[in-house]
Formats: structure tokens, C-alpha cells, sequence
């Protein structure tokens, strides 16, 4: 067994040592740097400072506060802002730790792409507001939040091909996915004026089918079969579990962040009980359908988000605490179900291969936010809105002047499209339709862009394993005992 071990890493060094392989990596390594030149031009071309932290700003000139004349904003903000952060760094990196010889990839290559990608971010969102006196983007915390949201969605499309790409591949996946993702976001909410407080459709649903269809192009001619390296061990669960505790902690932020008001507090309530019922559910449920009825580790490390991804859509809206744990519930339960019989399944027949199961944490509770979104905003009523109903569903606020003004006087509306609840529903649907079309076209797409042989491939032999990218301890030991042995050997000679 010694033996076999010892040629099998042998091999693996044998593999990734070639002069080919070490000239491409070397040339990613030039890559990167062409990418981040390329960047900072997008910035000199298109971003500039926000009035909040201009200072040129006579208002900040006057009242030298983080964020203009407003004293307590700034601090609020930049807190969702930090829980945001550290769910996109933390969370999704640790999450992805599960693999036994993948861990430092997963965080390592987590916080190479998300420190790219953020920055592609804000310059893909700034080009929808460019100011009309400079040509430019203002930045502001608000826009680096919406930016980190954003990054989630190519971090879940990296879920579904974890271990099996470079990261070249996933610098790449994600550039295309940020553009694609900002199109969609914008027709979603500034054409069929959809409401997703947590962005559980623009960001779960498009970030799941979109890896999902690229794990298709990348997949396999014959049915996958399982790698040796597939796999977790104690530690990595331990440690992915951290990458759970936090998102489990910090999605209520996630969820709120880009509401103001009781909106924001209703997001909070609502996510909170969402989440906390999909903890009881998946841990009920793994341990009904697992092996002699014990928890199973990779449903309690993502089920139990799922309850956060369900309520997104509805945050905002009045589904009573009773409905957010109703939904969290039912979410927790059916990614325990998709983990333990849809995800062979679709390994099976469809080929394709989902490393982190993406499809059941993000995929499956995404699609069931945008029914429950759809089903609240059908409910949504005067009555139980006031008139915040047109400030939440702003396209079923009157057009009328006259109707507007009688309005205004107690609270301000923006003229919307005389939409009915039923109308307003039929869009939310629309929006989720639209969105998985998008995702699955254009990820198929970048699948078969991302297999350019420049970009680079994983041999089947390093898949899943950190030999691939990182120098690693215990084959500097390896080395050296090779070394030692062969210093220790005499001479034919002397023999």
C-alpha cells in the first residue's frame, strides 16, 4: 500500500511538473497581471468618488462626516456591508473546504476570483449609472454592497465545478457571468419590474444554472464515475462547517442589506425565521432518509442555508412569521431530498456533475423564493401594505397625477404602471423564467469558451486535489527524502 501511495504521488508530481504545464502556469501568472491592468484602465476610464466621499463635495467641506451631512448613515451601511463581506470570504470560501485535498484551493482560489471579480463587478454596474456632467460612475458604500452581492453568483457557478477547473477557467467563467448577471438584473427589475429583496433569483438561481450548464459542457461522454479524491474527511467537515456557521449567522444581512425602513426589519425577521426552520427541517429530514437514520454531514453543512435562499424573494413583503418559517421548513426539507436522491439522478442521465451541489442549496430553494415571491406579491393588498404597497411594488403604484398627488400628501410614491396583484405575480414569474433561460444559454456558452486550450485544463489524475495550483508541504518532503535516499546510495564502484 506504501508502495502504491508513494507512486500515485509520484505520478501526480510527474503530471503537474511538465515543462508544458509549468509554461502555462507561468503564463497565467502573466495573465493575471494583464487582467488586473486591464481593470485599473476601467476605473481611470469610468469611476470616480461618490458626493458621500467626494471631497471636492462642499457638503462634506461643511459637515466632514463619513457619508456627507447624514452622521449615522455611514456606520449602518458599512456594517451589512462587512456581514456581506465576510459572508463572500469566509462563508462561501470555508463552505468549500469539504473536499479532503482541496481546502486550500477552496479558500485560497475563493479569495483570488472574489478579489477579481468585485472589482468587475462595480465597473459592470457603473456603466448602467454614468453621470451626466463627468461620464463617470460615482462610488459609494452602497455600490461596493451591491458589488459583493453580485460576486456571489460566479462563487455558487464555482460550487458546481469546484476542483475541476483553473483558476484561469473560473477568472474567466466569472467576467462573463458579471455581465450577463448585471443584463439580467437590469431587465428584471427596470423592464419587468420584479421584486427580489435578497436576490435569490438574480443571484442563487442565475448562479447555480449557470454553473450547472457549464459543468454540463465540461462534463463527461460516458456517466461520471466517482474520484478517489471526491470526497471529505473529519477535518475538511469541520472545517466546512465553519464556512456554514457563518453564512447561517450573517444571511439576515445578506437578505437586507439593500432595504431601508420596516422593510429592512421585516427582511431580517423574516430571513431569521426562514433559516432557523430550514436548520430543523434538513437536520430532521437528513436523519430520516441517511444511512442507519444518522445526520449526514453534507446536508447539515448546506440544507440548512436553504432557508435564507428561500425567503429572499419575499423578505421584504408581509409573509408573516408563521409563512417565513413555513417556507424555511419546506426549503431545509427538499435540499435534503435533492442531495440524497436528485443529485445521482442528475449525475446519471443528464451527466452532469455537481461538486458542491449547488443545485440543492441555491438551484432548488432559488426557484421555490421566486413561486413564494410570486404568491405574496399576488396576496399583496392595500390593507395590509398602506400605501409602502407601491413603494415595495413600485409598478403597482397609479400613473395618474391626480391619483399621485392625493397620495403624496401623506406619503411619497413614484408614478408606477397601474399594475393589478395578479399582473405584478404574473411578472415575478416572468422574471424567474427569464432569468434560468439566460443562465442556461449563456452558461453553455462560457462552457464552451472556457475549454479554449489556452485557459488551461486539470488532468483527470490532479482533480480535486491541491497539487494542481499550490506547492505543497508534503511534497517538499517527498523531495527531500528522494534526495536524501539518493545522496545515501554508493557508488557502482565502491560496491
Amino acid at each position: 500500500m506504501v508502495v502504491l501511495k508513494n507512486d500515485r504521488q509520484s505520478t501526480r508530481r510527474r503530471n503537474g511538473d511538465t515543462a508544458m504545464v509549468r509554461m502555462v502556469r507561468f503564463a497565467h501568472g502573466i495573465g493575471l497581471i494583464f487582467v488586473e491592468a486591464i481593470i485599473i484602465v476601467g476605473f481611470l476610464a469610468l469611476s470616480e468618488y461618490g458626493p458621500e466621499s467626494n471631497a471636492r463635495s462642499i457638503a462634506n467641506n461643511v459637515h466632514p462626516y463619513l457619508n456627507g451631512n447624514q452622521q449615522d448613515d455611514a456606520p449602518r451601511a458599512y456594517a451589512l456591508y462587512q456581514d456581506v463581506h465576510v459572508m463572500i470570504w469566509v462563508g462561501f470560501g470555508f463552505l468549500m473546504t469539504f473536499l479532503r485535498k482541496y481546502g486550500q484551493s477552496a479558500v485560497g482560489l475563493t479569495f483570488l476570483v472574489a478579489a477579481i471579480l468585485i472589482q468587475v463587478a462595480i465597473l459592470c454596474q457603473g456603466v448602467l449609472y454614468l453621470s451626466k456632467e463627468s461620464g463617470k460612475a460615482p462610488l459609494s458604500l452602497q455600490s461596493l454592497l451591491s458589488a459583493d452581492v453580485a460576486v456571489a453568483a460566479p462563487l455558487i457557478s464555482m460550487g458546481a465545478l469546484l476542483g475541476k477547473t483553473t483558476y484561469m477557467q473560473l477568472i474567466v467563467m466569472g467576467v462573463i457571468e458579471l455581465v450577463v448577471y448585471t443584463v439580467n438584473k437590469y431587465i428584471g427589475e427596470h423592464h419587468f419590474r420584479a421584486v427580489d429583496a435578497g436576490d435569490s433569483m438574480y443571484v442563487h438561481v442565475f448562479g447555480a444554472y449557470f454553473g450547472l450548464a457549464i459543468s454540463f459542457v465540461l462534463g463527461y461522454k460516458e456517466a461520471p464515475k466517482e474520484h478517489p479524491l471526491e470526497g471529505s474527511n473529519y477535518q475538511s467537515d469541520i472545517f466546512a462547517m465553519i464556512g456554514t456557521i457563518f453564512l447561517w449567522l450573517f444571511w439576515p444581512s445578506f437578505n437586507s442589506a439593500a432595504l431601508h425602513g420596516d422593510d429592512q426589519q421585516r427582511a431580517i425577521i423574516n430571513t431569521l425565521l426562514s433559516i432557523a426552520g430550514s436548520c430543523v427541517a434538513a437536520f430532521a429530514t437528513s436523519a430520516l432518509v441517511s444511512k442507519n437514520n444518522k445526520f449526514n454531514m453534507v446536508h447539515v453543512q448546506n440544507s440548512t442555508l436553504a432557508g435564507g435562499v428561500a425567503v429572499g424573494t419575499a423578505a421584504g413583503m408581509m409573509c408573516e412569521p408563521f409563512g417565513a418559517l413555513i417556507i424555511g421548513s419546506i426549503a431545509g426539507a427538499l435540499s435534503v431530498l435533492g442531495y440524497r436522491y436528485l443529485t445521482p439522478l442528475i449525475q446519471k442521465f443528464l451527466r452532469i456533475h455537481d461538486t458542491c451541489g449547488v443545485h440543492n442549496l441555491h438551484g432548488m430553494p432559488g426557484v421555490l423564493a421566486g413561486i413564494f415571491g410570486a404568491l405574496m406579491a399576488g396576496l399583496a393588498t392595500l390593507e395590509d401594505y398602506r400605501y409602502s404597497l407601491y413603494e415595495i411594488f413600485e409598478a403597482r403604484a397609479p400613473s395618474s397625477p391626480k391619483e399621485l398627488g392625493e397620495i403624496n400628501d401623506d406619503y411619497p410614491v413614484k408614478p408606477g404602471q397601474d399594475r393589478t396583484a395578479g399582473q405584478q405575480a404574473g411578472y415575478q414569474l416572468l422574471t424567474l423564467l427569464v432569468t434560468i433561460l439566460i443562465a442556461i444559454v449563456t452558461g453553455l456558452v462560457t462552457g464552451l469558451i472556457i475549454k479554449l486550450p489556452i485557459l488551461g485544463t486539470i488532468p483527470e489524475e490532479l482533480k480535486f486535489d491541491d497539487a494542481a495550483n499550490w506547492e505543497l508541504e508534503e511534497e517538499q518532503t517527498d523531495r527531500k527524502e528522494e534526495n536524501r535516499s539518493v545522496d545515501e546510495q554508493l557508488p557502482m564502484g565502491s560496491i
